[in-house]
């Protein structure tokens, strides 16, 4: 595995017989986002949209909030967030940077070193 030059994917692997596969930085960015707004308590991705809308608009849509670096096979996330009032903020957190690992190290099979929260707002409002 090696790192490709430019800083949009990442070769994941390579074989001379059949080719390689790539995945974008982007890619991965999405699948952590979506990891993390499955989570409850999670309200939304800073700057991103609702899961019923992601069939509606393009992926630099679902990568906002979210930075990733993919460095030798290794990914650090950074995740911005708003959460829900009323959930305990460091468990909530935690589940998230569960989820995130688990979710990019089970679809691409990169290693995660970090998973980095931060905690951008909380949602106020009720759904009374």
């Amino acid at each position: 595995m090696e790192k490709e030059l430019d800083r949009n994917g990442y070769t994941l692997k390579e074989d001379e017989n059949i080719g390689s596969v790539k995945i974008a930085d982007d890619v991965v960015a999405m699948i952590a986002s979506i990891a993390a707004t499955e989570v409850e308590g999670v309200s939304a991705m800073i700057g991103n949209i609702t899961n019923e809308l992601m069939s509606k608009v393009g992926m630099k849509k679902l990568t906002k909030g979210v930075k990733v670096d993919v460095i030798n096979g290794v990914v650090t996330a950074d995740l911005s967030v708003t959460l829900e009032y009323g959930y305990n903020i460091p468990a909530t957190c935690q589940k998230v940077q569960e989820k995130v690992k688990s979710a990019i190290e089970n679809m691409t099979g990169l290693e995660v070193a970090d998973v980095n929260i931060r905690i951008a707002s909380v949602n106020m409002t009720t759904n009374e």
